[in-house]
């Protein structure tokens, strides 16, 4: 049966790229858009959500210097064996597992990969813990497992509010872990609870949006920063040579 259908479509003749385009999108390839007709309401809908990126941009453009700091700091941390934690719910958790992502492969250039953790990734104990204690401190007990003095805990929430992130930033505190939150507008209770925050003055949506353009932006200084040291590293060998 595999034979038969493969030789059938070998004998098929090669669609031009203008026709397999129209095969695969349904619609003629000549045209500059879908051929579904687009409501008022939808095109409002994306008008409003396209310019609430502005206030999420200048917000972020306001902050820049703290932006800086942290990803400085970040490089001066793991370049001295601490690592990061990071944490999130939904969302969240997807752009906490973007940066964790980051550091541990590479962001721009080849350089020696870094410790960094998703708490919310390890499905297992994801699993165990919630089912076991209770959502609420999901991101906690792992704190209390991995976080060290020195490391740096990073919680991101549009809201501010989720109570597993405010406990673990508290049990962060306990165990002497720098705890960082970005979130959507403050003031709000995570922002607060924290050793430092970026809070982003937009709509969720956008705020979440926002998150990424900040984590982007810290690895730029990260990696800025760890090119600086290793660079003064390389000369301080060579004076010694």
């Amino acid at each position: 049966m595999t034979t038969e259908w493969s030789l059938q479509e070998a004998e098929l003749p090669p669609l031009h790229p203008l026709e397999a385009s129209r095969a695969a999108f349904g619609r003629r390839a000549d045209r500059p858009g879908p051929d579904i007709p687009v409501t008022a309401a939808s095109r409002e809908a994306v008008r409003i959500h396209l310019e609430n990126v502005l206030p999420a941009l200048r917000s972020l453009e306001s902050q820049a210097d703290r932006l800086a700091a942290w990803g400085a700091e970040l490089a001066r941390r793991l370049l001295g064996g601490q690592r990061l934690l990071a944490a999130g719910n939904g969302g969240s958790a997807a752009e906490a597992q973007h940066l964790t992502a980051e550091l541990v492969g590479r962001f721009d250039g080849e350089r020696v990969p870094f410790s960094a953790i998703s708490l919310h990734a390890e499905s297992s104990a994801v699993t165990a813990i919630a089912n076991d204690y209770g959502y609420a401190e999901l991101f906690a007990r792992q704190v209390r497992a991995h976080g060290r003095s020195g490391d740096i805990l990073l919680l991101l929430s549009t809201s501010g509010k989720s109570p597993n992130l405010l406990r673990a930033a508290e049990a962060a505190a306990r165990l002497n872990v720098t705890t960082w939150a970005l979130t959507g507008p403050g003031p709000n209770p995570l922002a607060s609870c924290c050793d430092d925050a970026v809070a982003i003055d937009a709509v969720p949506a956008n705020a979440q949006e926002g998150h990424l353009i900040a984590l982007h932006a810290i690895c730029r200084s990260f990696e800025a920063e760890v090119a600086r040291k290793g660079r003064a590293g390389q000369g301080q060998e060579a004076d010694r040579g």
